[in-house]
């Protein structure tokens, strides 16, 4: 099919979900801050004022958890009372013994992963989810600077594609919390002047664009009182909005040995070089690991039927350019690094600032870039 119309969503940082995901990453960072090596699998459910921070820590951190749970409330902008439970626990010793083997970090569970680039956008991630975080961002500043609304909020795009090819959004959908004095048409003025205006670009939009803001109406009660939240309920948010396969594990709460975060990150990292040098118009990379291995399994490529070298080339570009190897992965992505609560809301990819977004130089030189080379010269030439 090649007419159609394809939604993605996103929430802002007060949704309980993304509460969740923010508080575990948090932990990690601060766990990799003080002991790069440790191996962590802490994750959080909130409810109401319960917040349940529980799991796995093999760390010779100092972790003070309920004030790092506390701090990271206050800057979403929660300020209740909060009560704080603790179940942690360390990790297996089974398991710690198969990621460390024989000197050289190894996958810590099986899992199957996928990463994926498309180049619909300038950031190569898919048209529907990009619009959807990039509004959900422009909502949050919105609610720290209004008074009148809360920091839960969600927002959604449906983009319709004429001949696989973005034409139009066809629907927008933002829905904010807000104090109960706050009227709709207040909400509305700012969630369309504040928030879509300035996001979505005007040839995208025309006459027959549908917005529902609010369309429930009031949204006063948001939050971990208006629903539960546990870490890792968004990953369809977190990764590509739907248009790109998701693996077996979650992302948010997990160190850098645990390939269901590793593997993801990097096999994204392949697939936007893949797009981003030229090779294909869409690419998605499955890859796949056996618990205490340190190669994968499994590779595959797949363009769509969109490369312009064949995939068996490409397959020769991805395997002389790309070590899916943990420890490489780690290394060369810098994953050590304590960046990891910047993930926890707006999506893991299509960001600038993370390293598996980086586009690198590629040691093999297609017949296709070769020829895009000569054009070049050809033009500058005359």
């Amino acid at each position: 099919m090649k007419d159609y119309i394809f939604t993605s969503e996103s929430v802002t940082l007060g949704h309980p979900d993304k509460i969740c995901d923010f508080i575990a990453d948090s932990i990690l960072d601060e766990a990799l801050t003080q002991d790069k090596y440790s191996k962590m699998a802490v994750e959080v459910t909130i409810k109401n004022e319960i917040v349940f921070i529980y799991g796995e820590a093999s760390t010779r951190a100092q972790i003070d958890y309920e004030n790092i749970a506390r701090q990271c409330l206050r800057k979403i902008g929660y300020k209740e009372d909060y009560h704080i439970i603790l179940k942690i626990s360390e990790q297996s010793r089974e398991i710690h013994e198969a990621v460390s083997k024989d000197h050289e970090v190894c996958a810590g569970d099986q899992g199957i992963m996928f990463g994926y680039a498309c180049n619909e956008t300038e950031a190569y991630m898919p048209a529907p989810i990009y619009y959807a975080h990039r509004l959900a961002f422009a909502l949050s500043q919105a609610q720290k600077k209004h008074a009148f609304l809360g920091p839960d909020g969600k927002t959604q795009v449906s983009v319709e594609y004429k001949d696989g090819k973005v034409a139009r959004i066809d629907t927008i959908v933002v829905s904010t919390q807000h104090k109960a004095f706050a009227t709709q048409d207040q909400i509305k003025e700012v969630v369309m002047q504040e928030v879509i205006r300035p996001t979505i670009p005007d040839d995208l939009l025309d006459q027959e664009t549908k917005y529902f803001i609010n369309p429930s109406g009031s949204f006063v009660v948001g939050g971990s009182f208006g629903d539960s939240g546990t870490t890792a309920r968004k990953i369809i948010c977190d990764t590509y909005g739907g248009m790109g396969r998701v693996g077996g594990g979650c992302l948010s709460s997990k160190d850098p040995s645990k390939v269901d975060r590793t593997g993801a990150y990097y096999a994204r990292y392949v697939a936007k070089n893949i797009v981003a040098h030229g090779l294909a118009d869409r690419c998605e990379i499955q890859v796949s690991y056996a618990i205490g291995q340190a190669q994968p399994i499994s590779l595959l490529i797949d363009t769509f039927g969109t490369g312009h070298v064949s995939d068996q080339k490409i397959k020769e570009i991805v395997e002389t350019n790309f070590d899916f190897r943990v420890q490489n992965m780690i290394d060369e992505l810098d994953l050590y690094q304590p960046i990891y609560h910047l993930t926890s809301c707006y999506g893991h990819f299509g960001k600038d600032m993370l390293t598996w977004e980086r586009i690198k130089k590629l040691k093999v030189q297609t017949d296709f870039q070769h020829h895009q080379q000569q054009d070049t010269q050809y033009e500058h030439a005359h």
